[in-house]
């Protein structure tokens, strides 16, 4: 009988499959040309097509920014208009990435969203993680340009608009009338769809992410188990892998598996599980009409997502660093060492070797592009000096090691390493101002007054040496007068006496400067840096909070004062071919919610110009002397409002100079002169004041000093720099130092503000990666933290000790309660763990109380050591009820690792004695 039962069940087995397979093959031969013709998205428009509606301003080009809580939502921002364009919805956002140029369609009105702020109260919009003030040598704030765009404005998420002059002209009148209609109706949001993408991000090329090989070899198995099922044959999963971005910015994307590198097909056909720990780097090659999902090709494996070294190789990757050595061709361009100034060079230098100057720099400094050096004269004048590498010197245009450099553009900073952009032996020795070595460098050098008046200056060529190299730390003893000298080498005929006399003098005149500053309208957003602990094998134990010293503003004023010197010459010189940069006036609608918040709060702040939002902001510091970490958050956020900081040539930008100024220091013409061994932008000031220089000296000569120093002195005599022999001049200089024309500056300044932005969310990726390090090496990490923004489904908090904004979704908790007084703007939350039954839905579908709170119980809590390193944190107790810069305390904790992408994660530090 059981015999005659298994031919039944296998002839009945065959009937069923054979009449699966009669159906299948049916419908494929009826309806293979609709299944075909299925599309998940529109057609994208040609590129005549939307050339024609972006003369004619029916569209509208942006480029495509995702929100990182949603990516179901993105964002484009119109020049022009008040808000950004929402694009809701993937087949609105037709298949537009991260980064994308689009071409875009803004909605009726009848289509347009309500804006958002109702169901969440907050001092501020919310916000970019990651966001960071350029805080670096010479240059207060500011962020890079991430995309190249000669006539780019900034939206107000700090994200720069695709929108030319030319552009701009055109859609005027469209722009004018989406104006007036978000007047009427101020609480609508345009909303917009992508009909076409005009240029393709660079990020589609440096894809990082995780592929899900479980799910995968699940399917297979099932294959395997039911292979008589054609149904489940012919399913696409079949060929294809998924591959998880560990941005989330990023779609999901799938992999042809014929496509897969024979190492992973390998691991795959071994059922090895653990590839699904790997990083992965890959590219999106397609995303056609018929896909719901973009395909991508695997080019890379970094290793295991949980160690460190796979991480910075991801982020490096990410973000299109070369982690890679130089190339032969460019180091033929070095001199060989040992190398000397060759004699010529004294012939048109001065020679300042007699001056006692030293570099001040980190103690592990290695690359020492600036010098300083001070005379008190006898009538009570300073005779101030800024000394900068003459890098350009070893790097002439258009050879492979200036190819090389403006490839890269800029030096990477990691925790313990650098990814230099020109070759160790250059930017280490033979370019670093050595003490004890002769040097070759550019100087500027300042008659100065009491008073911080510039009487006169001098700037040219020169030798020079440094006596000795000074840390911060250094100088700041100095200054403290606590100076110990033990360990430091003094070189030349200078003494030590010399040294502190001379950080005295150059103090004494910082500070002169650096009040003028603020009193001609400068702007400061100085706010305390985490700073990482790390043991004798590079793993971080701790993090501080530090601040700057009066040794970092000491050399700040001058590489300020010489940046700003430095572009009123060139400019002068070249005014359609200079390289400066511009920071514009921050978004004013943020100031105006921040100015509202802080009248809510009893405190005046006045955001009308960067004068006066920095002295109410010092005004807001000494009211709250007793409440820092309330400072320290307003401080935080009274950097989001500010635009992105960038270089541009002075001949792209046609105004007359109007958009060229930098709000944040209130100068009208800026660049920067001061780090060419570490910035590219700066060797080509280098070579553009080489060229004012000889322009100037051919004139000496030629008119018999009667046009002295018409482009480097105090006084501008406009008729004799635009006449024919400076103009001539001027011609020939250029060409000698192959000055960059306008269109191709303009390329070249786009280009370094990409790698400066880039080279930032490097240093912004790996210091998540070692706070991520030090959680996962704790067992607890408890802080206090303020409430930022507050709904009814999660919170926004900073947590003071780490500076870091987090979210914690308390909605569809089991066991938890949120109740939302909307009115008050006030949250109850209660928990009640034996009764479950008021939540509605599927339990299984609620998150476990473990995810949001971390609950401590009587005589259970934090181990004693863990509490005192943790500052003795108390355990809040339900019911908690919050309000907008309630303290409470959380819990940090590090997430994903080799299980998905890391995170820093916040929960409630609760106790649960009362539940």
């Amino acid at each position: 009988m059981e015999q005659i039962k298994d031919v039944i069940d296998n002839e009945l087995s065959i009937w069923l499959s054979e009449g699966v397979l009669h159906l299948l093959d049916s419908m494929t031969h009826n309806q293979a040309e609709h299944l075909a013709q299925r599309k998940h998205f529109p057609a994208h428009w040609s590129i005549e097509a939307v050339n024609v509606a972006l003369e004619k301003g029916d569209l509208f080009k942006a480029i495509f920014r995702v929100n990182a809580h949603n990516r179901i939502e993105a964002y484009c921002k119109i020049d022009g208009l008040p808000v950004d364009v929402l694009i809701s919805g993937f087949h609105s956002q037709n298949r537009a990435i991260e980064g994308d140029i689009v071409a875009i369609k803004v909605e009726p009105l009848s289509s347009w969203t309500k804006m958002k702020g109702s169901s969440e109260t907050s001092f501020l919009p919310p916000m970019e993680d990651g966001n960071v003030n350029d805080n670096s040598h010479g240059e207060d704030v500011g962020q890079e340009l991430i995309r190249r765009a000669s006539s780019s404005s900034i939206d107000e998420n700090n994200h720069p608009t695709a929108c030319s002059s030319g552009d701009r002209r055109e859609v005027v009148p469209l722009v004018e009338k989406l104006c007036a209609i978000m007047n009427s109706f101020p609480s609508k949001r345009p909303t917009g769809r992508v009909v076409s993408i005009i240029e393709m991000s660079p990020r589609r090329k440096t894809i990082v992410g995780f592929l899900r090989v479980k799910p995968w070899l699940f399917n297979r198995e099932s294959w395997k188990k039911d292979n008589k099922s054609r149904l489940l044959l012919l399913s696409p999963k079949r060929d294809y892998i998924q591959l998880t971005s560990t941005d989330p910015k990023f779609p999901k994307m799938m992999v042809a598996l014929k496509t897969l590198p024979n190492s992973i097909m390998k691991r795959l056909e071994d059922c090895d599980i653990t590839l699904e720990m790997e990083l992965i780097a890959a590219e999106i090659v397609e995303w056609s009409e018929e896909y719901d999902s973009p395909l991508a090709h695997v080019i890379h494996i970094f290793g295991i997502g949980g160690e460190v070294e796979s991480q910075i190789s991801a982020i490096l990757f990410q973000n299109s660093i070369n982690s890679s050595g130089f190339p032969p061709e460019a180091f033929f361009c070095i001199p060989h060492v040992p190398w000397k100034i060759p004699k010529e060079e004294f012939h048109h230098r001065r020679d300042l070797r007699n001056l006692c100057m030293f570099t001040i720099d980190p103690a592990t400094a290695s690359d020492l592009d600036d010098a300083l050096s001070v005379e008190r004269l006898p009538n009570g004048i300073y005779r101030v000096g800024v000394h900068i590498a003459d890098v350009s010197y070893f790097v002439p245009p258009h050879t492979a090691l200036d190819e090389e450099a403006q490839i890269r553009c800029t030096s990477v900073y990691l925790q313990h390493y650098k990814l230099p952009m020109l070759p160790p032996l250059l930017s280490d020795e033979l370019g670093s101002l050595i003490p004890g070595v002769d040097r070759l460098a550019f100087s500027i050098i300042w008659a100065i007054n009491l008073e911080g008046e510039v009487l006169d200056r001098w700037i040219g060529r020169s030798v020079i040496q440094s006596c000795c190299k000074l840390s911060y730390e250094n100088v700041q003893d100095i200054i403290d007068g606590t100076s110990n000298v033990e360990g430091l080498q003094l070189h030349g005929d200078f003494t030590w006496s010399d040294v502190v006399t001379s950080i005295h003098n150059l103090d004494d005149i910082s500070k002169v400067l650096k009040e003028n500053r603020y009193k001609d309208g400068a702007l400061s957003l100085e706010n305390p840096k985490t700073e990482f602990l790390f043991d004798k094998y590079g793993i971080p134990y701790d993090i501080v909070l530090t601040g700057r010293k009066k040794s970092n503003t000491l050399v700040e004023e001058f590489m300020l004062l010489a940046n700003t010197t430095a572009a009123q010459v060139i400019t002068r010189a070249y005014p359609s071919s200079a390289l400066l940069r511009r920071h514009p006036e921050p978004n004013m609608s943020k100031l105006r919610v921040l100015e509202s918040f802080c009248s809510k709060h009893g405190l005046q702040l006045n955001a009308s110009t960067s004068g006066e939002l920095h002295q109410s902001l010092e005004r807001i510091r000494h009211e709250l002397k007793d409440d820092s970490g309330f400072f320290h958050v307003l401080m935080n956020h009274a950097t989001k409002p500010m635009q992105l900081a960038t270089y541009f040539c002075s001949g792209d930008v046609i105004d007359n100079g109007k958009d060229w100024s930098h709000y944040a220091l209130a100068v009208p013409l800026y660049t920067h002169f001061t780090s060419p061994l570490r910035r590219y932008a700066d060797i080509i000031v280098h070579r553009t004041l080489a060229a004012t220089l000889d322009a100037e000296d051919m004139l000496d000569l030629n008119a018999k000093k009667l046009m002295k120093k018409c482009f480097t002195g105090l006084c501008y005599n406009k008729e004799e720099v635009e006449s024919f022999d400076a103009q001539k001049a001027l011609a020939d200089a250029a060409a000698k130092y192959a000055i960059p024309g306008t269109h191709v500056l303009a390329d070249v300044a786009a280009l370094c503000n990409e790698r400066k932005l880039a080279s930032r969310h490097v240093k912004d990726a790996t210091d998540k990666l070692y706070m991520w390090l030090l959680l996962r090496n704790k067992e607890v990490f408890l802080s206090e933290a303020r409430v930022l923004g507050l709904g009814p489904r999660f919170m926004s908090i900073y947590v003071n000790k780490l500076a870091i904004e987090r979210r914690i979704y308390y909605d569809e908790v089991e066991g938890l309660t949120a109740e939302w007084l909307d009115v008050t703007s006030t949250l109850v939350l209660n928990y009640y763990p034996n009764n479950r039954s008021h939540r509605k839905g599927s339990t299984s579908k609620l998150k476990t109380i473990e995810e949001v709170a971390m609950l401590t119980f009587p005589y259970n809590t934090v181990s004693e050591a863990d509490t005192s390193k943790n500052g003795d944190i108390e355990p809040a107790v339900f019911p908690l009820v919050l309000h907008i810069l309630s303290t409470i305390p959380v819990a940090i904790h590090p997430i994903g690792g080799d299980d998905g992408p890391i995170d820093i994660g916040a929960r409630l530090y609760t106790s649960s004695y009362f539940c």
